[in-house]
């Protein structure tokens, strides 16, 4: 029986809050099974959230400053949800903290997720493990996505295919016995954008969508871009949205149209993408699982069946995977696939923080 508490953290492209989730995971000969103990989502202060949308165009030194300050940020809010929760932090293995991607081009060498490890690691007196991409892509493969090793071990006979909406869609799903995934199309990300225009963080249930007018030559745009004709591995980033997405998109179109366009949009590419692959049923998760205008929309392209879980999993899926990711570290388990990913080989990722205390000096 191998018996581990390990915290998980996750900010996504859509910076729609820091996830932080304690889970217990429990293994004997028959499996593994996880239990979320705890949970909690927390917003970025305006002054960060706006930081790290800008630093894509900054310096090396900007850059700098800002892993630290989310670093420190990650520690005031691991240590909070410790306290809040009544966890002691010597009952927690370690801390798998996914970061704040900034760049992400494999296509050049190089992905970019920031959050300063050691920063976390000595204020919370907990070993962190973070930077699970970089070395995948090292190896030639995209670094992306991460979440299908989870999604068939974790959550094992609950669909064909499994896919999370957050700032992109990303699916996962096994053909002749092998697991493949990829990035299908952006999901909050632009949504967001459209919505922040009607000064609302997000659309609430799709009602801006519901109520616009589509565009259908905008639409058939879209669904024409260049990205949905390559083969997996494939993934996405927002120097994508910034290169090939949001130019098509002309101010002529008022949010309302923009958010009803790009809605179908996803919903089609969504469905297209299963049937595409012969898949029967799906599992769905993050933010965009709870966008009512969005899944009405799938149901009516998708003909198989749509399954939404409870909603801690809809929620804190990716926090619970990456938690998922720092138990296979800690017992020297691959944290990658190389059928996903496309790397040269299925890979051990990540990179240890300790605190640097042999025995932590509790306050």
């Amino acid at each position: 029986m191998i018996l581990k508490n390990l915290i998980g953290l996750m900010s996504g492209t859509s910076l729609d809050g820091l996830d932080v989730v304690h889970v217990k995971f429990e293994e004997n000969k028959n499996g593994i099974e996880f239990t979320i103990l705890n949970c909690r989502t927390i917003g970025y202060p305006t002054d960060l959230e706006l930081d790290i949308q800008e630093a894509s165009n900054k310096s090396a030194q900007y850059l700098q400053i800002l892993d630290k300050r989310i670093g420190l940020f990650y520690a005031e809010q691991v240590k909070l949800f410790l306290n809040d929760f009544n966890i002691d932090r010597n009952d927690v293995e370690a801390i798998a903290s996914h970061g704040q991607t900034i760049l992400h081009q494999p296509e050049n060498g190089f992905t970019m997720q920031i959050g300063c490890g050691s920063t976390l690691a000595y204020h919370c007196g907990i070993p962190v493990i973070n930077n699970f991409r970089a070395l995948d892509v090292i190896a030639g493969g995209q670094g992306a996505p991460l979440v299908p090793i989870g999604d068939f071990n974790l959550f094992k006979g609950k669909a064909a295919a499994f896919i999370n909406i957050g700032g992109f869609c990303n699916i996962s799903y096994k053909e002749n016995d092998v697991i493949h995934a990829f990035d299908v199309c952006p999901g909050n990300l632009p949504l967001n954008k459209y919505a922040k225009y009607l000064d609302c963080s997000f659309d609430k249930g799709g009602e801006f969508a519901r109520n616009g007018t589509l565009n259908s030559e905008l639409l058939d745009s879209l669904n024409s871009l260049e990205y949905y004709k390559k083969t997996a591995p494939k993934s996405l980033g927002t120097e994508w949205l910034e290169q090939s997405f949001f130019p098509l998109i002309t101010s002529q179109n008022t949010p309302e149209v923009a958010l009803r366009t790009i809605t179908i949009h996803i919903a089609e590419q969504i469905s297209t993408t299963l049937q595409a692959k012969d898949l029967k049923s799906v599992y769905l998760t993050g933010g965009g699982a709870k966008n009512e205008f969005l899944i009405e929309q799938i149901k009516k392209s998708f003909r198989g069946k749509v399954i939404i879980p409870e909603i801690n999993i809809i929620d804190f899926k990716e926090a619970l995977i990456f938690a998922y990711l720092g138990y296979c570290y800690l017992l020297n388990r691959t944290t990658t696939i190389l059928s996903v990913t496309g790397a040269e080989a299925s890979l051990s990722t990540g990179v240890l923080h300790k605190p640097g205390y042999p025995t932590f000096p509790h306050p």
